[in-house]
């Protein structure tokens, strides 16, 4: 039998759940609800309201992305240092909360954040002024961390476990310092986990929803938010799908940068 027999159900299955609804948005973003073509629906982002939901949702992914590239790559190098068998069970435990489910995940962080939640409870208990946490940017972000962080560590730490001791030991046998090594080695052979991680980050940051609707009380409205009010409430496919065609730009872009920097695919997760 032709092997390529088996390869038919992933193709029926890209072809009805990716290929067609791109082409679905496509036709939306481009045409207006007569069907005539129009570019109106693109150049919708540059009106205030749409362009600050943009710019604010490019700012928080930004953010977010950065403090989990700080915390996670050197929890990627702790693991590494690690022996094996504690190596691969703190690996799993990292992994862990991946397996629950997003909307879960990001209802606990209410708990948590809320006027009256844990963390306050906490200051209270210590003598300390409650913060406003929930409803704000700042909830956002901590959502966001949380949720993403496991994509920035996996990709960096893959990488990190394929580079050689000998060649660090090489390093510093010929006088280079700790410094000199990550600055001259170890980094520059992780950028391929970095450019990844960086992409599996910033773009669900770029383009969620959830996390600002629950921890955002839909008081802080993010392009993400925008685009599902349009399909969602408003009932217009033509501007929500305009608007998704800016996003995927972000995305091409991301690509680009994953194919140029990461071209033997050595900092993909699995």
């Amino acid at each position: 039998m032709n092997k390529k027999f088996f390869a038919t159900p992933y193709i029926i299955w890209m072809t009805g759940f990716t290929i067609i609804p791109l082409l679905l948005i496509l036709y939306y973003g481009l045409t207006d609800k007569t069907g005539a073509f129009t570019i109106d629906n693109i150049v919708s982002i540059a009106t205030p309201e749409h362009a600050k939901a943009l710019f604010l949702s490019i700012g928080l992914a930004l953010i977010s992305t950065l403090i989990c590239l700080i915390l996670a790559y050197p929890l990627a190098m702790i693991l590494k240092s690690l022996q094996v068998n504690q190596n691969r069970f703190i690996v799993f435990l990292f992994i862990l909360p991946m397996w629950m489910n997003f909307l879960l995940r990001t209802m606990a962080w209410q708990t948590l954040l809320e006027n009256q939640g844990v963390i306050n409870a906490i200051f209270r208990f210590l003598g300390l002024p409650q913060m406003k946490l929930i409803n704000t940017s700042y909830a956002i972000i901590f959502g966001m961390v949380y949720n993403f962080l496991p994509f920035m560590i996996l990709p960096i730490y893959n990488v990190l476990i394929k580079i050689s001791d000998d060649i660090i030991n090489a390093a510093k046998d010929l006088g280079a310092n700790q410094f000199q090594v990550f600055l001259k080695i170890i980094f520059p052979l992780t950028l391929p986990g970095v450019i990844s991680g960086i992409t599996m980050v910033f773009i669900p940051a770029l383009t969620t929803f959830v996390i600002s609707n629950l921890l955002g009380g839909g008081k802080i409205l993010l392009i993400g938010n925008v685009i599902e009010q349009e399909f969602t409430f408003s009932g217009n496919w033509h501007l929500g799908s305009g608007l998704s065609l800016v996003l995927m730009i972000f995305i091409l872009v991301s690509m680009a940068l994953l194919a140029k920097y990461d071209k033997n695919g050595e900092g993909t997760v699995f």
